[in-house]
């Protein structure tokens, strides 16, 4: 039997190691392109496309008072000033083995910002060149 624990998914945005996930689901990861498509013609013809896009989607959910969102938002600006802002990317689940890894990432937004009764969640949206490793 093997068991998940969250304190083990391990998120390295350059040096800075991420910390202050949101209390459920803290981090997700998408393909950007369209992977396999496939077209059939007229007569019955299939032909496959496989899309080379390296890019993913990288969503991020962090504690509003989590040290890391001064990190993003810090990287953020970087960009928006002078293009600078990038860094690499690793995310680890040290449980399965998972790994997902880029040379390049950068912040696409910033998140929304809103405050309640109780501690809410800042989502980061990150592009990211890069793919699952073996």
């Amino acid at each position: 039997m093997r068991t998940y624990f969250s304190k083990k998914v391990k998120i390295a945005a350059g040096y800075h190691t991420v910390t202050g996930y949101a209390e459920d689901s803290f981090v997700t990861i998408e393909e950007t392109g369209d992977g396999v498509t496939s077209v059939a013609g007229a007569d019955g013809e299939v032909a496959r496309s496989v899309s080379p896009d390296p890019r993913h989607t990288v969503k991020i959910s962090l504690l509003q008072n989590s040290p890391s969102n001064s990190f993003f938002m810090r990287k953020y600006k970087m960009d928006k000033s002078d293009g600078s802002g990038t860094f690499p990317l690793l995310i680890k689940d040290l449980t399965s083995g998972d790994k997902f890894s880029a040379d390049e990432a950068w912040i696409v937004k910033k998140p929304s910002f809103s405050r309640g009764k109780a501690v809410g969640n800042m989502e980061w949206e990150i592009c990211a060149v890069g793919d699952f490793e073996d």
